[in-house]
Parts: C-alpha cells; structure tokens; sequence
C-alpha cells in the first residue's frame, strides 16, 4: 500500500481506486495516518482533477433510479439485493467524503479532518456490510445499482455550500430516516444479524450529517447568509429532491437540524 505525506493529495488517489476493497483498506489506512500525525495539508494548493473519478470497479451495472429491479423480502436473493444496495451507498459514501477532501481548497483545517473521519468510518461500513453479503453467498457488484449521489455531487463541484446543503444535509439525511424501517425489515425477515451493524452505521451518520450541518452553518455566516433560506434556494437551484417522510425526527436533532428545520419538514 503506498505511503502519503499530503492528506489532499492521497484522498485524491484513493478516489481514482477502482477496487472497491482496496480503496476501503487504503482510506482506512490514510486515516490511521492522520490520526498519528505522519500527514501534512496543504489547505491552499488547488489540485488537478484526474481524468477518471471516482474509481469504480466493473461491477456493479449502472442504471437509472427506476430501472433497479425491486426485490421483496421473502427470498435470500431479495434480502441479499437490499444490503447490496446499502453496500453501494457506503462505497459512494467513501469517495463523497474523499471527493469533500481534496475538492474545496482554502477551508479550516478542521473540515479537513472531519471529512476524513467520514471517510474512514464510511469505509469500516462497506466492510461490514459487505462481509455480510459474502456471507449470504453474494458479493458487491451481483446486482444493478444507480448513481444517484455521485450525480449530485457532480452538480455542486463548483460549491462547497452547495456540496454541503444537498449531500451530507439532503441525501444523507434521508439516511437517517428510512434506517430503522430498512432494519425492522430485515430482521422480521430473518436477518437478525444484521441488526448490530445497522445500529453502528445510523450512530456514525448521525456524526457525519451533523459534520455537514456544521461546515453549512459555518459557509452560511461566512457568506452572510440566512441558513433557512440558503438551504431553499440550493435545492430548487439544483433541483435536489425534496424530503419526504416519515422522518426520523429524533436522529436529525441529534443531527443538528433547527427546530425551525424540522417544523418546515412537515
């Protein structure tokens, strides 16, 4: 495994990683670094993007949103689609929050290390949760998946309040609503295994919505702006959806979404 010695740089590289378990190991690994103090980082340089981000393996196939089989709970195949399907967004998750990392120059150095803090807990996810699916006798890329939020991430490269309000506020919120019903269903289904890891990734993104909720707030006083009302204009600017419920109204206070945030939700 190659040795760094600039954070921004080697997010960069382990964003280009097309293997899915060696980028998850090399973030891990990055990580470890950053916490011993063997990294430097450089918050001024603007680095060139590589052709060819973010890494992706061969599988899984990319399609549209809609045209993702649905599959019901009733069969191995089913139950094992849908943790395949948490496994996908834990491996975008990674390169989100390495793409956070060596995109958005000239910010505090504390953005920096939270965003690597997501990455590295976003990579122990997609090991958990793929070395279930292998327990299940599948592994990551047997079925179709979409590319809804390397998407929007592609839509708000130009803006780190943008890239704040929509992904960690928006799209992974959302997260933290439909987790506890995506558990309940498994478990009822027979996946009581399951239960433990998904209660350690809803604990973990709870951190890493409040990790965007803070960096939004602090762009938004930065700028001069009112949070509520930034937060409208980006989503209809970039067309991000909407929120829908129901809402998991007790994780997004730990989150750290106002009172007036979550009046306006209903």
């Amino acid at each position: 495994m190659p040795a760094f010695a600039e954070l921004r740089g080697a997010a960069l590289h382990w964003l280009a990683e097309r293997d899915a378990v060696k980028k998850a190991a090399g973030v891990r690994q990055l990580a470890r670094d950053g916490l011993l103090g063997r990294l430097t980082l450089d918050v001024d340089i603007d680095l060139p993007e590589l052709p060819a981000i973010p890494g992706r393996p061969d599988k899984p196939e990319l399609v549209s949103p809609r045209a993702v089989p649905h599959r019901g709970m009733n069969t191995p195949a089913g139950r094992a689609a849908l943790i395949h399907a948490m496994v996908h967004i834990e491996f975008n998750a990674i390169n989100l929050a390495l793409d956070a990392v060596w995109r958005f120059s000239r910010m505090p150095r504390e953005y920096y290390a939270d965003w690597l803090r997501v990455a590295d807990e976003e990579a122990l996810h997609f090991g958990m949760l793929s070395d279930y699916l292998d327990r299940l006798g599948f592994a990551y890329g047997d079925f179709p998946s979409h590319d809804g939020l390397w998407a929007l991430a592609l839509k708000t490269q130009h803006d780190v309040l943008a890239r704040m309000a929509l992904l960690p506020r928006t799209m992974e919120a959302r997260g933290l609503d439909v987790t506890p019903g995506m558990k309940a269903k498994l478990v009822q289904a027979g996946e009581s295994e399951i239960a433990p890891i998904m209660e350690i990734i809803l604990r973990d993104e709870i951190g890493h919505v409040a990790i965007g909720n803070q960096w939004f707030n602090w762009l938004c006083a930065q700028r001069g702006l009112d949070p509520l009302g930034a937060y409208t204009q980006l989503v209809a600017e970039y067309g991000a959806p909407a929120p829908r419920g129901p809402f998991n109204f007790e994780a997004r206070r730990k989150a750290g979404f106002s009172e007036a945030e979550l009046a306006g939700l209903v």
